[in-house]
């Protein structure tokens, strides 16, 4: 029994790793096509069916790119991390990005970090959601994605058998527990409690924060910064999927304090990619913010 349980894990990872190559060719080949025939472009032909992109919240990625009063400036990008679903019909990458200025002044171009959601359609990578984190300064692209640093996040990862039952609802009380946490908690407290050991935290601003220590000093310092306890987060869940295998889900909407004559409102949508792990219950791998204007 113990051989036939190793064989199966490593059968499973060989699985993952492929479903990881296939992910990371599909991103490169997007990128390509992004410096051939522009972003926008691009995208379209890479759009799955109900995708979003983060403008003042979410909104349907193909109506604002096929909009007519769209202007949008294209985008260089690499993956420096990619993670996906037992199944491989779940992914997400990320990594460094240029925002490329329209008066082509390479001075004038922005930087920041894309995070990119994934589904497998009919055997084809399709994007379903992309929000970018902008930072200060310079970022190089000589990065590259390395399967080594996915690999301790599978290992959290909850066995088959735990994840049968496991439902998009689930999912969705997930999500609300966590946002209710960042009122009872502080943001901080809040992801140590519901972040994977492995978690990555990508904010506007900073560096991506990896490690569950790491990433909820510098999550509780963010939002520590915008809210008040007198005015507590409110967390309005608009969209999400579960893989196939259960164990991999993402979700995504907006966070806001109430406002009033006294007080300034603050608003962020988020998107946040999920594990089941071996605790039983969902934890967060990857939190991007993206606050309003």
């Amino acid at each position: 029994m113990l051989v036939s349980g190793l064989n199966s894990a490593r059968g499973q990872e060989r699985d993952q790793f492929q479903h990881w190559l296939e992910l990371a060719a599909a991103d490169q080949t997007y990128g390509a096509r992004s410096a051939e025939i522009g972003r926008n472009r691009a995208f379209l032909e890479f759009l799955g069916q109900g995708s979003v992109v983060f403008r003042q919240g979410p909104v349907d990625a193909r109506e604002l790119y096929t909009s007519p009063d769209f202007e949008g400036n294209d985008l260089r990008w690499e993956s420096h991390y990619i993670d996906v679903s037992r199944d491989g019909d779940l992914g997400l990458t990320a990594g460094p990005m240029i925002i490329i200025n329209s008066t082509e002044d390479a001075g004038q171009n922005t930087f920041g970090h894309l995070v990119s959601i994934w589904v497998k359609r009919n055997e084809r990578w399709v994007l379903m959601a992309d929000m970018g984190t902008l930072i200060p300064g310079y970022l190089s692209l000589e990065v590259e994605p390395n399967f080594e640093d996915t690999r301790p996040v599978f290992e959290e990862a909850a066995h088959p058998v735990m994840v049968q039952n496991n439902s998009l609802q689930d999912l969705i009380d997930a999500d609300n527990i966590f946002g209710r946490s960042i009122n009872f908690r502080g943001g901080q407290r809040a992801l140590l409690r519901y972040g994977m050991e492995n978690t990555r935290v990508y904010l506007p601003g900073m560096a991506p924060a990896v490690g569950v220590e790491a990433a909820s000093s510098v999550y509780g310092a963010f939002l520590d910064n915008q809210l008040s306890t007198t005015n507590p987060i409110s967390l309005s869940y608009m969209g999400g999927f579960l893989s196939s295998s259960k164990e991999m889900g993402y979700t995504y909407g907006v966070m806001e304090t109430n406002t009033d004559e006294t007080q300034t409102g603050f608003s962020t949508s988020y998107l946040r990619l999920w594990r089941f792990t071996d605790a039983n219950e969902w934890r967060i791998a990857v939190e991007v913010l993206n606050p309003f204007d």
